[in-house]
């Protein structure tokens, strides 16, 4: 290893501190850094980067013996995560905050910082893994653990980032993981998992872009398909597609949120049945196994982080577009969210979607 110096991205999870330690077992000289993000200190205990969790994180890089700091990123934060969530809930779409937050803040601005303090690799507790392929092209693959894998939201890992990204974690199950920090005696060995947007903790979008921009959304018509007036809705930003629960409409049958018409201020509600869609198309592309789709693939997509692959075929449509069919409809496919695609356990690429329609 030309350059031993690693960057250790610690949230005071048993992930990140258990990937120190074999980071440190591996040969690496190791420090220890949390990104300050949020004023997130009456978070709930199932978010991430509280006070609480730094404090873990610091307690445990002492254990390890490394160095460690924490680098205030709230700016950077603001604006490249929490405002583009709220600009694509006005625009009616679903955001993925993790996503951005990774591409921006943990593979973009901790990179930046990384080297500047000399270090030639950062890692992460993440469930994934990096290899080179014989071409020297490198490639971003599945955690080991299928039920613990994370690869759907490092799709946008450039090349340059990969190549300096470490998952320690890759090949591992998430018991060996606890065993093994308890092995260790360290203290957050039993800690529970973050599992809610962490700077929503009470998981209530709409309440927050409220308090966040000062604005009001005004109320508008649920529709059916035909455009018959079922109700009103409390504002665009409280709704995503495929939703069920909290629409306040009784029609003798359940209805689902269909669409979200901006330019009217209508959100169409359907039967389940009518969520079925074959086709997305995808923009803010990044494709890793190739600079550019080399004609039509098939492979196995995924339209959100729970969703299981399923067979499709992909073409690249533009310089920074995708089409992808699948062979099956899919329900509620959601602008928004992110398109993954898949060739067995390998990440081909993906993107963010932003049309629905099937022709």
């Amino acid at each position: 290893m030309t350059n031993n110096k690693a960057l250790i991205a610690m949230s005071g999870g048993v992930d990140s501190t258990v990937a120190a330690l074999l980071m440190q077992r591996a040969g690496y000289e190791c420090m220890g850094v949390t990104m300050k993000l949020y004023e997130g200190e009456s978070a709930s205990d199932k978010t991430c980067c509280t006070a609480d969790d730094a404090a873990d994180a610091r307690s445990a890089a002492m254990r390890l013996g490394m160095p460690y700091y924490v680098f205030n990123f709230k700016e950077d934060f603001d604006r490249e995560v929490i405002a583009r969530f709220v600009r694509t809930y006005e625009a009616g779409e679903t955001p993925n905050p993790c996503i951005d937050c990774n591409r921006h803040l943990k593979f973009g601005r901790l990179w930046e910082r990384a080297k500047a303090l000399g270090c030639g690799c950062i890692a992460t507790g993440h469930y994934a893994r990096v290899e080179q392929s014989p071409g020297g092209r490198w490639l971003l693959k599945k955690g080991r653990s299928a039920d613990k894998d994370q690869s759907y939201v490092l799709y946008m890992l450039t090349q340059e980032q990969l190549s300096h990204t470490r998952f320690p974690l890759g090949d591992m199950e998430k018991a060996a993981v606890r065993a093994m920090a308890e092995e260790q005696g360290l203290l957050n060995a039993k800690k529970r998992d973050s599992q809610d947007i962490c700077f929503v903790p009470d998981g209530d979008y709409g309440a927050f872009i409220r308090r966040y921009t000062g604005r009001e959304y005004p109320a508008g018509d649920f529709l059916d398909e035909d455009g018959h007036v079922l109700g009103r809705h409390g504002g665009m930003i409280g709704y995503t597609v495929g939703q069920r629960r909290g629409l306040g409409v009784s029609g003798g049958r359940r209805l689902y949120v269909c669409r979200k018409r901006m330019a009217d201020n209508a959100i169409v509600l359907t039967d389940n049945d009518r969520l079925f869609s074959r086709r997305l198309r995808a923009r803010d592309i990044n494709l890793i196994t190739w600079d550019r789709l080399p004609g039509t693939v098939r492979c196995r997509a995924k339209i959100r982080y729970k969703h299981a692959e399923q067979p499709a075929s992909v073409t690249q449509t533009g310089p920074d577009e995708l089409t992808v069919i699948f062979d099956e409809p899919q329900r509620a496919i959601t602008p928004g969210q992110a398109v993954v695609l898949y060739d067995g356990d390998t990440v081909l690429g993906g993107g963010t979607i932003f049309d629905t329609e099937d022709d």
